[in-house]
């Protein structure tokens, strides 16, 4: 079977987000059909068209199961050259691709004034015995927040972003701050992450936020956030004197520089909250709304009657207590359920908690379930609000069956009200005495019904025990080939080093990070996160240097994917990192 994949054609167009006044830039238009005619492009006002329109065919051919799928494209390629700063608009170019004319999207790009590296101090700098200097404007890392005074969990956002002028390969060791007097959750940041041009004190940067959180302030005055360490490698080409080596590495070579960055110290004021706290206040902070359902109205005793709160809102969600609720007292009722359902947000977490009370009432009448109350405080007016639901009459019939019940007055007492006939009277009259010999006690039977479960009791527990031997063999046997399992997924990835597979390299290595943990510590990888290895690892014994070593392996792994500058070379870093990491863990947990 042979399908061709251009039934519905596209017509792109690409370019930088960013560019600076005097770069060089490509601006291409890809249409997914090879029968086209007429293409057109727009107006270019503010770029120098240097060449093009060049013309390139891609075709691929792809079998799955014996359904082939082509697919061909046409791109469209100019070299653009930036003349002024500014913001700039190229509008859609158009075609006739199969007989239909289509117009492509237009582009945004900015464009940010030169490099003014020339006018910079140098300051501090770093450089290995053969580096150039890299100083401090080359390479460094801001720690941002988006508020510096703040009420008691009031949530803000902490950004540590990196911005380099230089190539920067990978961060052998991270050492972040532990947050005193925080609650802290980190914000998932996508795992292609790009790099933009932006401009920061006159100078063009690479930059890419590199790691986020939410911080909640669990108590007043002045707290620190305290400096992050980075230890970064940084790749950079020399020019090289001996004509033969010169010759053989095409005049240019690159040397390894390292350089430790510290971000600033940071203050926040955290101001208490005021005075005259409502009885039931929550311990939320934020913008809020409260519901309530009930399951039913109309019951019979024993059957349950279920009822729910919602709490909605952005603010500490997971923080709240649960509400307080005063049910009557021949309702019985049971733990509360609670579900958070909440992502994470620059003004902590955003979405709602449900609470679902589970009662049964065990007397017929009519019953209210008051008004619940729920009291926080509210950041935009900053004051305390109180929100209510409504009340619920419960209609309770008397059930059938076993509808009375005995009931349990805990009182000084002890008293206990005994309804339906649980005690019986003596039976008066003749009673009919059975001879000895002819009672159960004592014979054969009687003697089996003790002997044969206890029998079966024995079997079962040999095979259990053997069974628990076999599965902790397994376990055993499962930790001590992980070491090999980890080098062979090792293994794969330097196949793609060598076959220079990017992307499909730091897969491999994630995956014989992340795989080999899970089996050392017999965890299933679902259950394993950046949040909860390092607490995992703890209980192993593992030292803090060789816990934070192997998080910076998984950070150095997912950041090299994406950071500019040699590839070749940050995967080869990676690659022998991991290899090292892993060996250290081998030697350290034991079983």
């Amino acid at each position: 079977m042979h399908v061709w994949a251009d039934d519905k054609v596209s017509f792109t167009a690409s370019a930088p987000d960013a560019v600076a006044v005097g770069d060089q830039f490509r601006l291409s238009y890809t249409i997914t059909t090879k029968k086209v005619r007429d293409f057109q492009a727009p107006s270019m006002k503010g770029f120098d068209v240097l060449m093009g329109p060049s013309r390139s065919e891609q075709s691929s051919v792809q079998s799955i199961n014996g359904k082939t799928t082509s697919t061909s494209r046409i791109t469209f390629t100019y070299i653009l050259m930036a003349n002024a700063e500014g913001e700039y608009t190229i509008p859609g170019a158009s075609i006739t691709a199969d007989g239909n004319q289509m117009i492509s999207n237009s582009v945004n790009i900015k464009v940010l004034p030169r490099d003014n590296a020339a006018s910079q101090g140098g300051g501090n700098v770093s450089a290995d015995g053969r580096g150039k200097a890299i100083a401090n404007n080359d390479l460094f890392i801001t720690a941002t927040v988006n508020k510096t005074n703040v009420y008691e969990q009031e949530a803000f956002l902490l950004t540590y972003k990196i911005y380099t002028a230089v190539d920067l390969r990978m961060f052998e060791n991270v050492k972040l701050p532990d947050f005193k007097g925080f609650h802290s959750q980190e914000v998932e940041l996508p795992n292609n992450r790009r790099w933009g041009l932006e401009h920061y004190k006159g100078r063009n940067y690479q930059t890419t936020i590199y790691r986020q959180f939410v911080l909640f302030p669990q108590q007043s005055g002045k707290l620190t956030i305290e400096p992050a360490r980075f230890d970064a490698s940084i790749a950079q080409m020399l020019e090289v004197d001996d004509p033969f080596e010169a010759f053989f590495n095409g005049g240019n070579n690159y040397v390894e520089i390292k350089k430790t960055l510290m971000t600033p110290r940071l203050e926040i004021n955290v101001k208490p909250l005021p005075t005259g706290k409502p009885a039931n206040f929550s311990g939320g902070v934020g913008e809020f709304e409260l519901s309530s359902s009930v399951s039913t109205t109309q019951v019979k005793t024993n059957d349950a009657v279920t009822l729910k709160i919602v709490i909605s809102g952005t603010g500490n969600l997971k923080l709240l207590s649960d509400p307080i609720i005063e049910f009557p007292a021949d309702f019985e009722v049971y733990d509360p359920k609670v579900d958070n359902k909440s992502r994470l947000t620059n003004e902590g977490l955003s979405g709602s908690k449900v609470i679902e009370y589970l009662v049964i009432p065990r007397t017929a009448g009519i019953y209210k379930i008051p008004s619940v109350k729920f009291s926080y405080f509210d950041i935009k007016s900053r004051s305390y609000k109180t929100l209510s639901t409504e009340e619920y009459t419960i209609n309770v019939d008397k059930g059938e069956g076993n509808a009375q019940q005995v009931i349990s007055n805990f009182t000084n007492k002890e008293d206990l009200k005994v309804l339906n006939e649980d005690i019986r009277f003596i039976k008066q009259g003749n009673v009919k005495l059975t001879k000895k010999g002819e009672f159960f006690y004592g014979t054969t039977n009687y003697w089996m019904f003790y002997i044969i479960p206890a029998f079966i009791f024995i079997v079962f527990f040999v095979i259990y025990r053997k069974r628990i031997a076999a599965n902790s063999n397994i376990a055993h046997m499962r930790t001590k080939k992980a070491n090999k399992v980890a080098v062979k997924r090792l293994k794969l990835a330097g196949k793609l080093l060598s076959e220079n597979k990017k992307n499909e390299f730091y897969d491999e290595v994630l995956k014989a990070l992340w795989g080999y943990i899970s089996d050392k510590l017999n965890i299933p990888l679902s259950r394993l996160s950046k949040d909860n290895v390092e607490e995992e690892l703890q209980n192993y014994g593992v030292k803090e240097e060789l816990i934070q070593e192997f998080i910076a392996a998984l950070n150095n792994c997912e950041f090299a994917r994406f950071a500019p500058g040699n590839d070749n070379q940050a995967m080869d870093k990676v690659y022998t990192a991991s290899l090292e990491v892993i060996s250290k863990m081998e030697n350290s947990i034991k079983h």
